[in-house]
């Protein structure tokens, strides 16, 4: 198989891991096969590709996108080291408030999936990183929207001390003081 799936701690968030096939070449992986991810419960269809360089200590989110454009992200980085996190927008849900937050890598060649109906953010942990993450609708400025990076209601964990903020994420309102739109709807 050349994919493990992970449920973490928010079922809908998925940790990904492909088998890496390394020689003194370099390395080759595959990094998405619509069927295998379809087959682990993921069965978007991605339609944009979106690639940033950040540098250490840079912290960006927690992003999302209101209904009807509301993105599922898959998650990879390139080159460098960031902590990924996901937090639960989705009202009635079990986890609604929480968070779940990963190391990915150009080492570990981990992936993160984290579906529409959540917020999406990380901090670079290395001196830059390229992050690349596939997305399921296209951007929209109108529907662009976030939560507060330092919540203390959701109280992530970041790694880092003092991260450099952009002033449109610091102004972001805390979740308590907004309606996402987003609405939990359980799966059978």
């Amino acid at each position: 198989m050349a994919f493990r799936f992970e449920r973490l701690s928010i079922p809908d968030v998925i940790l990904i891991e492909s088998k890496v096939h390394r020689d003194e070449r370099g390395f080759f992986m595959e990094a998405y096969k619509q069927s295998a991810f379809a087959a682990a419960g993921i069965p978007q269809r991605f339609v944009q590709d979106n690639h940033s360089r950040s540098t250490r200590a840079v912290l960006r989110g927690l992003h999302y996108q209101r209904n009807p454009m509301a993105q599922g992200k898959l998650v990879r980085v390139l080159e460098g080291e960031i902590f990924d996190v996901a937090v639960d927008l989705r009202k009635g849900s079990p986890t609604y408030g929480r968070w779940a937050g990963m190391t990915l890598s150009s080492g570990n060649q981990r992936m993160l999936y984290v579906p529409d109906g959540f917020a999406h953010g990380f901090c670079v942990l290395s001196e830059t990183a390229d992050v690349l993450y596939k997305v399921t609708r296209e951007y929209s400025a109108g529907h662009d929207a976030g939560i507060l990076w330092n919540d203390p209601d959701i109280a992530i964990a970041w790694p880092i001390r003092d991260p450099i903020v952009s002033k449109k994420d610091a102004d972001h309102p805390r979740l308590k003081e907004t309606d996402t739109g987003f609405v939990y709807q359980e799966t059978k």
